[in-house]
């Protein structure tokens, strides 16, 4: 086995030989944010399975985003022409899921040539424009995916409801304004018509498909598929292209109504591009506040600081708000030599030996977490000061402390006690700033802004 290193639960390696029919050549992590593994198996007669091995270590009972969903979807839509990666197995012990690895490359973001990347979005557009109109009485995914929502109100917050009952015991004792008011904007703002219920993907776009030439040859990351409104999905994909710029939306979207016969609703994707982000939020800052083993705390803390920010952006843009960038604290003389010094020996002396693509991308990770660690230190007292006296100034009343400014501003919103243009202005500001402060962390995600919509 040319793997090295590896810590899989036992049993999961035999499981996948008995699955492929062979002995593991090859198992080598992946690199990305949740666990995934590539391996190869070679049987007797010298042919080789290629498979993508994901698995879930500490999965959630009854969760609505989870691995064993996406094996299940991915099972229902291999009988239809929505090209999905070949289930192969589905371990409800270990919660493992035997993929197909797909040969087709996923960084269209990256592509050279704009024809051919219009060429993969547009491919792109018309399988969801298919997998909108699917009959989803034919798949039988209701043991799955749970009740059909009954009202456009259930299509935007049904899965948002569940995912605010999962994560209460967080939410209880974590205090956030922007995830406070972005639950509040989302149950006020809620579209109030719907085409059609369908089968959504819950997390489409760039990136989350691969593609041959011109063409998708697989979607993959269904776990967050759900019953829903169409239009979510095309929110969906203004956030991954956020991430991942593919060329921008224009005309995309009018594709999609013209392939589908569905109505495309600009409103409807301002609010489910706001709606991905927060969703996508809750479970990132509980990571942020909580790391599990396995993950990469760098990866999510971009995450954080570049949608928090995303998303004040976005309900600002579906409000017709004006939100500015505020001026950031001076150079500061005060650093930490201990932290410089450990930086310069994981990038200088430690990471250019590195051979292993995830051992190196973990290290890389370190070094950032350093230099996000030794900024704190640096601006983190100028910063709070602001926050304090901003939030003092739209409250009416100076609090003692950072946390203390932050639980009564969280109350007053919850409250309903503050307009939205002043309360917004000051999330904005405050966004922008906590962007600015883990630089290092955002570097992975650099100047990320949305695409404009038609």
């Amino acid at each position: 086995m040319s793997n090295g290193f590896h810590n899989l639960p036992a049993g999961l390696s035999g499981w996948v030989e008995s699955i492929a029919g062979g002995n593991i050549t090859r198992l080598e992590r992946h690199v990305a944010r949740r666990e995934a593994w590539v391996v190869d198996v070679t049987a007797s007669d010298g042919t080789v399975f290629e498979g993508f091995l994901r698995l879930d270590r500490n999965p959630v009972a009854d969760s609505s985003v989870s691995l064993r969903r996406e094996a299940l979807i991915c099972e229902a839509l291999m009988n239809t022409d929505i090209p999905v990666p070949q289930l192969h197995g589905w371990n409800e012990e270990l919660h493992a899921a035997l993929f197909s690895r797909d040969s087709g490359c996923a960084d269209v973001d990256k592509l050279d040539d704009k024809a051919q990347q219009r060429a993969v979005m547009e491919d792109f557009i018309r399988i969801i424009a298919r997998l909108h109109l699917l009959d989803i009485d034919a798949l039988g995914l209701d043991n799955i995916l749970g009740a059909r929502p009954q009202t456009p109100r259930d299509c935007a917050l049904a899965d948002l409801d569940a995912l605010l009952h999962q994560y209460r015991r967080f939410l209880s004792s974590y205090t956030s304004p922007l995830l406070s008011y972005g639950v509040q904007w989302l149950q006020r703002f809620a579209p109030d018509s719907v085409s059609r219920l369908s089968l959504v993907q819950g997390d489409t776009g760039p990136v989350n498909f691969m593609f041959v030439d011109d063409r998708v040859s697989v979607i993959v990351d269904w776990e967050w598929g759900h019953w829903g409104d169409p239009m979510e999905d095309l929110g969906n994909i203004c956030v991954r292209e956020f991430w991942n710029p593919s060329g921008g939306l224009e005309g995309l979207f009018q594709l999609y109504e013209e392939e589908s016969g569905l109505p495309y609703r600009q409103a409807s994707a301002q609010y489910y591009r706001v709606q991905q982000n927060i969703r996508g939020a809750i479970p990132t800052h509980a990571v942020c506040a909580h790391p599990p083993e396995g993950q990469s705390l760098a990866w999510y803390l971009c995450y954080r600081y570049v949608s928090d920010r995303a998303t004040c952006e976005g309900i600002a843009d579906a409000m017709g708000i004006e939100i500015g960038r505020p001026d950031m604290p001076g150079p500061v003389e005060e650093s930490d030599p201990l932290l410089n010094f450990a930086v310069r020996s994981i990038v200088d002396d430690v990471l250019p030996r590195m051979e292993e693509g995830f051992a190196a991308s973990r290290i890389l990770d370190v070094a950032r977490l350093t230099r996000c660690a030794e900024r704190r230190i640096r601006f983190g007292r100028a910063v709070d000061t602001i926050e304090c006296e901003e939030i003092a100034e739209l409250l009416g009343v100076k609090v003692a402390d950072l946390s203390s400014s932050l639980s009564a501003l969280d109350q007053a919103i919850a409250a309903q006690q503050l307009d939205d243009e002043p309360l917004l202005q000051y999330l904005a500001r405050r966004a922008y700033r906590e962007e600015w402060l883990n630089a290092p962390v955002v570097e992975l995600y650099p100047d990320r802004r949305w695409s404009s919509l038609d």
